[in-house]
């Protein structure tokens, strides 16, 4: 048997650092592991996180906007943390034991939050009304277990899609097809997760108590280290290959020592390495590409360099070491346009959850009522329908169209779901407005909650959970088979930052506009009392922003470069 169908070709190796064999590693017998892991970790996440701003508002004693504010920035901050994951990873440790070791740290700080709701002293106790005030040791306490698990998330996020797709050999026309379908199924496993948190655990938090709240996710948390581990065996690695940071400061000071240098008409005389690996660990060569042509000075041979067999590469860059650089550049007008939508599918964890709790919550002529959190039960339903439909459905048949192997490219995938984001804040919007249409007819601006149903809100989740298997997905993967081999993880962590700065964008637009909005002694946009307000501007203005960013997003499109890998890691 030919040495090609023995082992992988795209340079990735099993747990002991040998070469990886295929028919014993990898591929669908190794993902349910992963895809266990990451379903039970996101169980965790939005078992936490998704009832997270009631919490703020009764147990911490804070107001609408600031409970808003303080979800958005914690939010925030678990989607800044992967940079400091993703740069472990491909740097030094490699995604499998920054998995590990960031799981661990985040079952702790679980474990720390379930005794910050259960031990009298770190508990919130001094309660009226329905609403507590807690000390400083007792918020503390509570702060500094939130962020243990904003950090340990960070180490989890950026690695895991990214993981699971290095299960799948890029050289291998039959696996390349399953990874396309990996991440399809990597979200829905997300969103099975999220079903059971947004139902069964928020209904625990409103009705049973914060202790099992809070600590049904913390074994949960405990199982998903447990599965990723089962698995150790069967995974494919991908070796670690050092800074990609200090390799892209090294093509910038590089070439600002060469920006006098003029760049030879043939690109062959650019520098790079002459057997057939590159010079980067674990990383393809790519191709030459013509645009951002200041860069390639960062490999151009000057006369006073003479090519060893170790140049210093802050004078002399390869030509891959160049596209790495050129690749990340052209990824970020793409990455810019994500922040909108992350900021619309941040108000699922605030605007919508506090609107909800303004309207009738009880399941038809039932005293049964449903908390106003567990109708992102919906948007999870949304995914885990949207999900298998695009797989068998939508795939086949545009497929047959476009004549792409995916049906639609990546961009394309992404451009829909942010077409969709749109009407989800139409549809908040006007449900909004007629609440409050409501309240004016009747007098109704004292009433704790409206005669109007809470299953009202279902189309906006419902749009939601359809843009984000559009847009969410189709940005896993396009930041993955964008990002050099050596930088997937950062990559990863990129796409991931959208939603942090989407989360900020949302908290920043709720303190300038109660800036506004309150002048005049005006209650506001948002106040404590939403009957007093005009949430449905707040949505009107993301929907105006979503369309200005759709808008630029299709123009950025048409300018995008596909990378270009040359060859195969052997």
């Amino acid at each position: 048997m030919h040495e090609d169908d023995v082992y992988t070709q795209d340079g990735t190796v099993d747990f002991h650092g040998d070469p990886a064999k295929k028919k014993s590693s990898g591929t669908w017998k190794a993902c349910p592991f992963i895809l266990g892991n990451e379903c039970s970790e996101r169980l965790a996440y939005y078992g936490m996180s998704s009832n997270l701003v009631v919490y703020f508002k009764t147990k911490l004693g804070q107001n609408s906007s600031t409970a808003s504010k303080s979800v958005s920035n914690w939010s925030g901050t678990c989607y800044i943390t992967p940079l400091i994951g993703a740069f472990v990873a491909d740097a030094y440790i490699g995604r499998y034991w920054t998995i590990a070791c960031f799981s661990i740290l985040y079952a702790l700080g679980m474990g720390l939050l379930t005794l910050s709701a259960s031990i009298p002293g770190i508990k919130p106790e001094n309660c009226e009304n329905g609403v507590c005030h807690a000390t400083g040791v007792q918020l503390a306490a509570f702060f500094i277990a939130l962020y243990m698990v904003a950090l340990g998330t960070g180490g989890i996020k950026p690695c895991v899609s990214s993981f699971g797709a290095d299960q799948f050999d890029d050289n291998d026309e039959v696996e390349k097809k399953h990874k396309s379908s990996f991440f399809n199924w990597f979200y829905f496993s997300i969103n099975i997760g999220a079903l059971v948190a947004s139902s069964v655990l928020v209904w625990v938090q409103t009705n049973v108590n914060w202790e099992w709240g809070f600590g049904i996710p913390a074994v949960v948390m405990a199982l998903a280290v447990v599965s990723f581990f089962s698995g150790t065996r069967l995974y494919r690695h991908q070796k670690p290959s050092g800074s990609p940071l200090t390799r892209i400061c090294q093509v910038l000071v590089a070439s600002c020592r060469k920006f006098k240098v003029k760049l030879p008409e043939d690109d062959k005389l650019l520098h790079e390495t002459v057997d057939s690996e590159s010079a980067i660990v674990g990383s393809r060569k790519l191709e030459h590409t013509k645009d951002l042509s200041f860069f390639d000075k960062a490999a151009v041979i000057t006369s006073s360099e003479v090519v060893k067999e170790s140049p210093n590469p802050w004078r002399l860059c390869t030509i891959t070491q160049v596209e790495e650089l050129k690749a990340i550049i052209r990824l970020l007008p793409i990455w810019a346009t994500g922040i909108i939508f992350s900021a619309v599918y941040g108000q699922m964890g605030t605007l919508f959850v506090l609107q909800g709790m303004t309207m009738d919550a009880r399941i038809g002529n039932s005293n049964f009522k449903i908390p106003a959190a567990s109708l992102s039960i919906f948007d999870t339903l949304s995914v885990i329908f949207w999900v298998p439909v695009y797989d068998r459905i939508i795939v086949p048949i545009t497929r047959k169209l476009t004549g792409h192997k995916n049906g639609l490219t990546q961009l394309q995938r992404m451009g829909i779901g942010l077409f969709i984001s749109i009407f989800a804040m139409l549809s908040a919007g006007i449900l909004e407005l007629i609440r409050l249409r409501y309240v004016q007819k009747h007098n109704a601006y004292n009433e704790p909650q409206v005669p109007m149903s809470i299953f009202w809100q279902v189309p906006q989740y419902f749009i939601i959970g359809c843009a984000e298997v559009f847009t969410f997905i189709g940005q896993i993967e396009f930041f993955y088979e964008q990002a050099p081999d050596s930088m997937r993880s950062l990559c990863s962590a990129l796409s991931l930052l959208t939603t942090a700065l989407g989360n900020y964008l949302s908290s920043f637009m709720v303190t300038i506009v109660m800036d506004i909005s309150t002048r005049g002694g005006k209650p506001g946009w948002i106040p404590d009392n939403l009957n007093y307000g005009h949430v449905d501007y707040f949505y009107y203005l993301l929907a105006v922003l979503s369309a200005i960013n759709l808008g630029v997003f299709l123009q950025v499109s048409k300018w995008y470069t596909y990378k270009k890998p040359i060859q195969s890691v052997l």
